[in-house]
């Protein structure tokens, strides 16, 4: 078997499965305060209903939430597009509802990742069922190359190379999810290695 690289020791974090980082923990917490700032500005007036899309984005939507300085509410939606698998099954089912009745609020979907986008897409169609006032999308990942559609996504953090990544809430098997920074996932010496990798993430986008 080949030699594995060295394990990774940033910030104290020692496990041969963290790859490269991708977004460090200084490039996040600042995009995200200015992405908070500028819903700030754009909602001036309005309290926005964060839509944290359970588990993936509960870390970012936190953040998110403190550097918004306006009054905002917050709801959690939990959906699910593949089984214990990494591929999507193709079928998208919500696994939790909203409780919040979304008629004329101003309702902002926070994402974790966006690759395929096809969840995404479904979650937009989902909501604007529920007549909101207004709908947007904040996604803090976006993975290049592999939307199928134009996702009109208001607020971006960053454009990320189509690799599989953990972090900042992202997880496999539950874990990862409290890295401070976005790393690469290497399959061949984390969980993977072992056993299939159980996701509890929603997106298709989990190659």
């Amino acid at each position: 078997m080949a030699d594995l690289p060295p394990i990774h020791r940033s910030a104290g974090w020692e496990d041969p499965a963290i790859g490269r980082i991708i977004v460090d923990e200084q490039e996040l917490q600042a995009r995200v305060r200015q992405m908070g700032e500028q819903i700030a500005l754009d909602y001036a007036g309005r309290a926005p209903l964060l839509v944290g899309v359970l588990k993936g984005a509960c870390v970012f939507l936190s953040d998110l939430a403190r550097a918004i300085r306006l009054p905002l509410e917050m709801d959690f939606m939990a959906v699910s597009s593949y089984g214990s698998a990494t591929r999507t099954s193709g079928v998208v089912r919500i696994v939790k509802d909203l409780d919040l009745d979304l008629t004329g609020r101003h309702v902002i979907i926070v994402e974790d990742i966006v690759d395929s986008g096809l969840t995404l897409a479904y979650l937009r169609r989902n909501l604007a069922a529920r007549h909101p006032a207004s709908l947007a999308v904040c996604a803090l990942l976006i993975k290049e190359g592999l939307q199928t559609v134009d996702q009109d996504l208001a607020y971006e953090g960053f454009r990320i190379p189509p690799e599989f990544v953990v972090g900042y809430g992202l997880d496999v098997a539950e874990r990862y999810r409290n890295l401070p920074f976005i790393a690469a996932y290497r399959e061949d010496a984390g969980v993977g290695a072992r056993s299939p990798l159980p996701s509890s993430g929603h997106e298709d986008d989990r190659p």
